[in-house]
C-alpha cells in the first residue's frame, strides 16, 4: 500500500531523450571504494559512452583519476550527495529503494516534507 500511494504522487516520466537514444554501447560502473585514486584513469572513464557512479564517490578534486563525465548516479538515501555540485543538471540520478525507510524519504522528498 505505501508503495501504490508513492507511487501516485510521482509524475510519470521516461528516461531523458539523450539516454534514450544512446544504444550503450561502452558502459562503465564506477564506485566509492577509492581504489581508482592515484590511476590517473580520468581521461578513459571519460570516453565511455555512458558512465555509472555508485552512492557519493567523490569526483570533484579526484577527476584526474575518476573522470568527470556521470551520465546516471545510483544511490540508496543515506548515501545520496548532499551537495547539489555533486548532481550535474545533464546526469540522472536514481535512487535505490528497498527498505521502508527509504520510502518515507522520497515520499518526504516529493512532498517537500521535513524527514
Amino acid at each position: 500500500d505505501k508503495l501504490e500511494n508513492l507511487l501516485e504522487l510521482l509524475p510519470e516520466h521516461d528516461l531523458p531523450e539523450d539516454l534514450k537514444s544512446k544504444h550503450c554501447k561502452r558502459c562503465v560502473v564506477v564506485g566509492s571504494g577509492g581504489i581508482l585514486h592515484g590511476s590517473e584513469l580520468g581521461h578513459l572513464l571519460n570516453q565511455f559512452d555512458v558512465v555509472i557512479r555508485l552512492n557519493d564517490a567523490p569526483v570533484q578534486g579526484y577527476t584526474d583519476h575518476v573522470g568527470d563525465k556521470t551520465t546516471i548516479r545510483m544511490t540508496y538515501p543515506e548515501g545520496a550527495p548532499l551537495s547539489e555540485h555533486e548532481y550535474p543538471p545533464a546526469s540522472l540520478f536514481v535512487a535505490v529503494l528497498f527498505k521502508s525507510v527509504d520510502f518515507n524519504w522520497l515520499q518526504a522528498m516529493v512532498k517537500n516534507e521535513t524527514l
